[in-house]
């Protein structure tokens, strides 16, 4: 085999480099990567992000609010419950109002949980759903 090559060197380093200048250019151009795609990933990537910044900032308001209706809801089925236990005793027209009153309250604070979450589907929180 060497011998071949020994014989045939010219032939030999002819079809090397005419190999190489073929397919060499096929590694340089290879990695080239147009500017167009750079810029539309580049633009991808802003764009997720606002979308991102925009989704905690609709989870921020969402337990904002979550959370405060959780508390009405709480003082109200409390009161609720502190009226029933008046009732049929001393303060019986006192426990009834407090029955009502607190009835009132913790459905709107369930309320006000339950439409927490319609600020986690919106693209932006302080427009109005369709």
């Amino acid at each position: 085999m060497m011998r071949f090559i020994l014989q045939n060197y010219p032939m030999v380093m002819k079809s090397i480099i005419l190999s190489s200048v073929l397919i060499l250019p096929l590694f340089v151009f290879a990695q080239e990567v147009p500017v167009s795609d750079v810029d539309s990933l580049k633009r991808e990537i802003l764009l997720l992000r606002a979308d991102v910044d925009q989704i905690q900032l609709n989870l921020a308001t969402s337990q904002k609010k979550f959370k405060s209706g959780i508390i009405v809801a709480t003082i109200g089925y409390s009161v609720t419950i502190a009226g029933g236990l008046m009732l049929g005793r001393k303060y019986d027209d006192l426990g009834k109002v407090l029955l009502v009153t607190g009835g009132v309250t913790g459905i709107t604070g369930t309320f006000m949980m339950t439409d927490a979450f319609k600020y986690l589907n919106r693209k932006n929180p302080s427009s109005k759903p369709k």
